[in-house]
């Protein structure tokens, strides 16, 4: 009777070697279900939310972005003798102003001829020398800048000149961050 011991062995065997193979099966396809998903949901994590340094650029880019589109004011050409020994060159610019909303550019309409004045004593107190260099323009657009912002009360800054004296004492300056005059841009810039 010793032959039908072995057969009997052989049988309960051979399940738990099928059982087996499912079970690897099962947690395969358990473990390929989860990192799918965690895939996804870090694809849906990273897509809402920004990544630490990227944060504080979407933060400054809502600061930076104007609730309203700005208005640009074109200002006609000036043609001006520059400050050159001789007095034979001269320059021709055109400036277009980029201000916060129409009611600023209303008000710079008012004080356009005062502004335009100004303008054209800032360009000819300079040189063709200075002006063809990229800080020469810098700084004119940032004298240009404190020009057009001075008739509406922002940035001028404090000097013992006629103007600021005839100015009421009463009439303080608005801070500079509050300018409605956003930049001066070139549109043309013509040296003879």
């Amino acid at each position: 009777m010793s032959a039908p011991a072995p057969a009997a062995a052989a049988t309960p065997a051979a399940p738990p070697a099928k059982s087996k193979k499912l079970l690897i099966i099962i947690i395969s396809a358990v473990v390929l279900v989860l990192a799918i998903g965690g895939g996804v949901a870090a694809w849906v994590v990273s897509s809402r939310a920004p990544v630490e340094g990227e944060e504080e650029d979407a933060e400054t880019s809502k600061q930076a972005e104007p609730a309203v589109p700005p208005t640009f004011l074109p200002m006609e050409n000036m043609v001006a003798n520059l400050a050159d020994p001789g007095g034979d060159r001269f320059v021709q610019i055109g400036i277009t102003l980029e201000l916060a909303d129409d009611k600023t550019a209303e008000q710079v309409k008012k004080y356009l001829p005062s502004i335009r004045s100004g303008i054209l004593l800032l360009v000819s107190q300079r040189t063709s020398a200075e002006l063809l260099q990229i800080e020469g323009k810098q700084k004119l657009a940032a004298d240009i800048l404190k020009e057009v912002s001075r008739p509406l009360g922002y940035g001028a800054p404090a000097d013992s000149s006629r103007a600021s004296r005839s100015r009421k004492k009463d009439e303080a300056e608005k801070p500079a961050q509050e300018n409605p005059v956003r930049r001066v841009l070139f549109a043309s810039f013509i040296i003879q």
